[in-house]
């Protein structure tokens, strides 16, 4: 009786060792993760807070990491940036207030003359008209494109903004046809619109009062941002150049059907999502008349 009694308390002795060394393990992984730069809880909780609704943030935190870090939204910035400084500086062009005629001899700027050059579609995103216009692009697409590409990362963010690029571009050829377009409004505006769709569908669970916050700011950000594009289009000087500004719609539209759906599958296989079949299958039937109409119909011919 004796020994079992003493086997009895070894068993509940090794059972308590084995129960503190596992907390202590426990502990000293939170604290790692604590330390290490590519998992701050507190940072992915704050980006989960604004970016994901509530049932799905839990999952995030779980996996949440910066490796890899928002590589596509930060290098589509530098390359912009590059490209500005590049005409505003090394070129003799009086681009730091207002877009100059001599940035419209840019191999990149979409130029309805020059179509069959088909990249302009895409490279016009990284021409800005201005200071003012480079500035807000980009303080809106890292504001709010980092915080996406750590959630969704980069393949999913560059589809998002890209779609909003090229859609923008084709817009403008179809309903500005005779105008010039530069700028990456049509890829921030893409970004909006998914997110703006995301915080909208899952109102209440994206925390109320911040929600509110939230929609406010996108509303205060376009309203500004569709003045500026306005001004460049129908109040330009006598001697410059007016630029289209339908890429801002175009692209908003392509983010709140691409885009919506793609932030929408956070976790989930997005090749194996119906809506995301639907949205492709519209935007490539929009972009297939878009082409046809510049080869057919298009003004500019």
């Amino acid at each position: 009786m004796a020994a079992a009694g003493d086997l009895q308390m070894e068993d509940v002795n090794v059972g308590r060792d084995v129960e503190e060394e596992l907390e202590e393990e426990k502990k000293m992984r939170e604290d790692g993760e604590g330390k290490d730069p590519f998992k701050n809880k507190k940072v992915h909780k704050i980006v989960s807070k604004w970016m994901l609704p509530e049932h799905a943030r839990s999952r995030y935190l779980e996996r949440a990491n910066c490796l890899p870090p928002p590589v596509f939204i930060i290098s589509v910035s530098l390359a912009e940036l590059a490209v500005f400084i590049y005409y505003a500086v090394w070129k003799p062009q009086k681009q730091w207030i207002t877009l100059d005629t001599g940035i419209l001899e840019s191999p990149f700027i979409y130029n309805p003359k020059k179509r069959e050059e088909a990249w302009r579609f895409i490279s016009y995103m990284l021409v800005h008209a201005g200071v003012q216009h480079i500035l807000g692009n980009l303080i809106m697409q890292l504001a709010l494109g980092i915080p996406l590409e750590m959630v969704h990362k980069g393949l999913r963010v560059g589809l998002v903004y890209l779609a909003g690029v090229i859609a923008g571009s084709l817009a403008s050829s179809i309903f500005d046809p005779l105008k010039y377009l530069v700028g990456a409004s049509g890829g921030v505006y893409a970004l909006m619109g998914g997110y703006f769709m995301n915080v909208l569908v899952n109102f209440r669970e994206m925390i109320p009062a911040l929600g509110i916050f939230r929609l406010l700011i996108i509303i205060v950000i376009i309203a500004l941002d569709m003045g500026f594009a306005l001004y460049r289009r129908f109040f330009v000087p006598a001697n410059g150049s007016p630029v289209s500004f339908a890429a801002h719609i175009a692209g908003g539209f392509a983010g709140m059907s691409i885009g919506y759906t793609v932030f929408s599958c956070f976790d989930k296989t997005l090749l194996k999502d119906p809506r995301f079949w639907i949205s492709i299958a519209a935007y490539l039937a929009c972009v297939l008349f878009a082409v046809l109409f510049n080869i057919f119909l298009s003004p500019a011919n």
